[in-house]
């Protein structure tokens, strides 16, 4: 079984990305390629906020891990010329760290907070009244002595990052006043990012190379950096250092990548959909069991990406293995499924 962190193609961030996102991160909006909708939404509030002098609003960034949210954070706090606090929800285990974090900000200070659906139920009580009021409720004392102090906060922006938007509870999801979606980007706006990368890295590349990456690149940013670092060294040991269509292909063939951005990983689970269940429908535990993987990294590793593609489908019987996971994979495809892939098509 291979863990997820040893992918090359994982959106989890791993060790390694942490120097490059230092190196390629962006600093202001206009040096951020994608998202669109959300740099235009962004842009108004901040322009606003600062004309008024006021902090912006408290924002909520979800979406799959790899897109950008973090970046995001560091540019609204430069947009505000502001500091930017980091930690997470994971950090944040008593309601004694979010309040020494919170009597520690300066007035206008931006807060990050990553993995915010992980916030404990006791820590989220602290934040409402932090996020709606800028004060801290403090318990003094215990049993019938107890009493309660509020201190005064400065005004701040809390910007909140999660991957799982739904598990962010309701009470907390409604104190955000911008809320932002990011979408998997496009194999056109990847391209401009690894272009961009590659000039700051010092990589030549040719803008065939940097497309071939980008169509690899599963839509996620922070998987193309990765493998523009690999297909660079490639070039350099098998080449004259230049990355061309041609040297990418060949890179990240051997680097079991194939066209689609699958790796051996997703390929064998509809391998194993195909061969073993005949397509399936079958049910995700027992798709789980036959490749020795867990069943809630299928559900929120594996299958997103690959639902996203049109290769499986969850029905309520079962996963099932689509037409074009039979042509991709180049298995003849049982003629139900190929007639309504032709009808799909033609729709």
């Amino acid at each position: 079984m291979i863990r997820d962190e040893e992918r090359i193609v994982t959106a989890k961030k791993k060790e390694e990305d942490r120097e490059l996102d230092r190196t390629l991160r962006p600093r202001y909006l206009d040096e951020f390629i994608g998202q669109e909708k959300v740099k235009e939404q962004l842009r108004i509030f901040i322009a606003a906020a600062t004309h008024r002098r006021e902090t912006l609003d408290h924002v909520l960034l979800y979406g799959p891990p790899g897109l950008g949210k973090t970046t995001l954070a560091h540019i609204i706090a430069n947009e505000m010329g502001a500091s930017l606090r980091l930690t997470s929800g994971p950090a944040i285990e008593r309601p004694g760290d979010l309040a020494a974090i919170l009597t520690n900000l300066q007035p206008g200070d931006v807060l990050f907070i990553d993995e915010i659906h992980r916030l404990s139920r006791s820590v989220e009580e602290i934040l409402y009244p932090a996020m709606e009021d800028f004060a801290l409720d403090i318990i003094i004392g215990k049993g019938p002595s107890a009493r309660s102090l509020r201190l005064e906060l400065p005004p701040f922006t809390l910007v909140g990052a999660t991957t799982r938007a739904g598990a962010v509870s309701s009470p907390l999801r409604d104190r955000f006043g911008v809320v932002c979606r990011m979408e998997y980007y496009r194999a056109e706006e990847l391209c401009q990012i690894i272009m961009r990368a590659a000039r700051i890295l010092g990589v030549v590349i040719e803008e065939e190379g940097a497309m071939e990456i980008a169509r690899r690149s599963r839509g996620t940013p922070r998987v193309a950096n990765r493998l523009l670092k690999r297909v660079r060294d490639f070039a350099q040991v098998k080449g004259d250092g230049r990355i061309t269509a041609e040297v990418a292909d060949r890179a990240l063939t051997m680097l079991e990548v194939d066209e689609l951005g699958l790796d051996e990983v997703d390929r064998l689970l509809l391998r194993t959909l195909i061969e073993k269940f005949a397509g399936g429908p079958v049910g995700v535990d027992t798709l789980a069991a036959a490749i020795s993987e867990e069943t809630e990294t299928i559900e929120d590793v594996y299958e997103p990406y690959l639902l996203q593609l049109g290769l499986l489908q969850r029905t309520p019987r079962g996963r099932v293995a689509t037409w074009q996971a039979y042509r991709h994979l180049g298995y003849p495809c049982p003629t139900g499924r190929a007639a309504a892939g032709e009808q799909k098509e033609l729709w």
